[in-house]
């Protein structure tokens, strides 16, 4: 396969990047800031099944991880695997927390735009969970 055309969307947290990883890194947390997978994510030995915009998909997360490397790869019903890189980093006091969209055989660009600002969107929303949830224990 030719290699795919790809995009990095990252966002900076105010939140130890190690609180960030560990909350970010378990799959039963996905569902309240990851909406791409999809909100029905139940485990089936050492994979996730979630149900959502993309239908039923099987997802295999990397073991946790002392690098803050959150990479899963995500099956598709077709049978198509898409491996997802992300990661959380230090970054000052915080974290940065990147992920690497990549452009799927087919995919039209406004589908790959509309990939992006949603990825966006959960990344923000990830913000938001970390940083509010800092700031009650201050």
């Amino acid at each position: 396969m030719a290699t795919m055309q790809s995009r990095i969307v990252h966002v900076r947290i105010e939140r130890n990047w190690k609180l960030v990883y560990d909350f970010a890194s378990r799959p039963e947390n996905m569902p309240l800031w990851a909406s791409g997978l999809g909100d029905g994510f139940r485990r089936d030995g050492d994979e996730w099944i979630a149900t959502g915009p993309l239908g039923s998909v099987r997802v295999r997360f990397a073991p946790r991880n002392e690098f803050g490397v959150i990479d899963h790869e995500v099956t598709m019903e077709t049978g198509l695997k898409v491996h997802n890189a992300l990661r959380v980093v230090p970054n000052g006091d915080g974290a940065e927390v990147m992920f690497t969209l990549l452009k799927v055989p087919d995919m039209t660009d406004a589908s790959f735009a509309a990939d992006e600002a949603n990825v966006r969107k959960d990344l923000e929303t990830l913000k938001a969970l970390m940083e509010f949830e800092g700031a009650s224990r201050s």
